[in-house]
């Protein structure tokens, strides 16, 4: 096979259950505020305890328990006594989480290995950021994925006709950002992103630079903030270029490191963000591509879409190139101003560093943790050398934007093309400001000042009623009032 053509990188696994569960033999008594500490080693002997310590200044010790020893029964024990505020076993935590409804999901071992249950509490993702999938097509059909899908084009007919016709791009699609929490199929790393769908190849899954470089290109020009080819592109310079053209303008393009199972010498692109494969125990699996060119590592099998509307299981870097797509489209919907470098710099630094300490040619900067990246989606590091820890600054959103409907005027007669303009602002960041016209979006704005144009010759001649809402990341709503125009 000719090498200058990139061959698709295509290749039932325990659920991880998360629950509170009691630490045995261990239990977390408050004192009253009046009592001594003497008093209440005192309490704490009495009751047959095996040892305690004080935590900090705190009136509250954890008490050690004898094996034999009943919890419940000591514990209602220390509530008898006066000098006893509380006791409560000590409990195992998980993370806070989000658990999607789909049926599937318990099948997709790769997203609480990156953390995402915990990640979904910052963002969900958002229909403002558009993931290009480079690729054999999608499938326009498929329930998890028709409603999310914007214009694509055929780059290899030179049409408009982006059909998967070899299904591996639709099992791309789906890994990073499938319609979720809908009780239907899988979860995507990324819920609410938008799929672009841009075929490269031909039938039987094969691509070639041109293509690829040709696909960036159309993506950047259309606004895609991620770009997912799911290809060993490493040693082209033409792909290498246009990746540097869809930095430009304001993205990050992903890419698989090759199944070969050996150690690449290739040099990496600084324009693309190269991924290796991990398994459930995050050791690299052996047909992954390793290397220099290696920028992150990610789970590299997975459960996913697949042609003709039905699911299955997927391994290959094929998919742990999707993984880190859809965590960077997670990361531009936490904080829309992140440049690419900037964002390239927080995947780096949050990155769990597995093998070597630091950069090594197996993990690179290490396996992907989209909790971790978007905790620090405010706190870039300064540099890629990830010296430091990133402190973790932010976890969770749940306050709406606040949006004014700022013109037109209520009551007013309107015709042709009218501005409607908006005040929105957030504790975070408006990522989508929407016009409603008799409750049915007609119009979007992605940046201030908020305006959107409206085609008003449109609508009927009449009343009409106009509202605007406002969207975060973590995907909460604000409505402005609502006003009546008459055309």
């Amino acid at each position: 096979m000719n090498s200058l053509i990139p061959k698709l990188l295509l290749l039932s696994l325990t659920p991880l259950a998360f629950a509170q569960t009691p630490i045995p033999g261990r239990l977390l008594v408050g004192f009253r505020s009046t009592v001594l500490p003497a008093q209440a080693q005192s309490v704490i002997k009495g009751l047959g305890a095996r040892g305690s310590k004080q935590i900090g200044a705190l009136p509250v010790h954890v008490v050690e328990l004898p094996p034999t020893a009943n919890a419940n029964a000591v514990a209602n024990a220390f509530r008898g006594k006066a000098e006893v505020e509380f006791a409560e076993s000590d409990m195992l935590l998980p993370p806070v989480q989000v658990t999607p409804n789909d049926p599937s999901y318990s099948s997709q071992w790769h997203l609480p290995k990156i953390q995402a249950p915990t990640a979904w509490l910052t963002s969900k993702g958002s229909n403002a950021i558009q993931i290009a999938i480079l690729d054999t097509g999608v499938d326009p059909g498929h329930s998890d994925l028709s409603t999310k899908m914007v214009s694509g084009w055929n780059f290899y007919d030179n049409n408009s006709d982006s059909r998967d016709v070899h299904g591996h791009g639709t099992k791309v699609a789906g890994t990073s950002a499938a319609l979720s929490n809908n009780t239907l199929g899988v979860t995507g790393v990324s819920w609410n992103s938008l799929i672009m769908p841009i075929r490269v190849s031909d039938s039987t899954g094969y691509a070639t630079y041109s293509s690829l470089a040709a696909g960036l290109n159309w993506a950047a020009d259309r606004g895609a903030r991620v770009a997912n080819m799911s290809f060993d592109v490493t040693g082209s310079a033409t792909v290498s270029s246009a990746a540097q053209y869809f930095q430009s303008k304001g993205g990050v393009v992903v890419s698989s490191a090759g199944n070969s199972g050996t150690s690449s010498t290739l040099a990496p692109s600084p324009y693309i963000v190269t991924v290796s494969a991990t398994d459930p125990n995050d050791a690299i699996y052996s047909w992954s591509t390793t290397g220099q060119r290696v920028t992150l590592s990610a789970p590299g099998c997975v459960f996913t879409t697949f042609n003709g509307n039905s699911y299955g299981s997927a391994c290959g870097t094929s998919f742990s190139s999707p993984v880190v797509a859809g965590v960077v489209a997670l990361l531009f919907a936490t904080n829309p101003n992140l440049s690419p470098a900037q964002a390239v710099s927080i995947l780096r630094c949050s990155s769990d560093d597995l093998g070597a300490t630091g950069l090594d040619p197996v993990f690179g900067y290490g396996r992907i943790n989209a909790a971790k990246a978007l905790q620090n989606a405010f706190n870039p590091p300064s540099s890629s050398t990830c010296s430091t820890t990133l402190p973790i600054i932010r976890t969770s959103d749940t306050q709406a934007p606040a949006i004014r409907l700022l013109s037109p005027s209520n009551g007013v007669f309107v015709s042709g093309n009218v501005a409607v303009n908006f005040s929105a602002t957030d504790n975070v960041a408006v990522t989508q400001v929407q016009l409603l016209v008799n409750n049915s979006v007609v119009g979007t704005a992605t940046t201030a000042p908020f305006t959107i144009r409206w085609n008003t010759n449109k609508i009927s001649r009449g009343s009409h009623t106009i509202q605007g809402r406002a969207l975060d990341a973590m995907g909460n709503v604000g409505l402005s009032t609502t006003i009546l125009v008459y055309r």
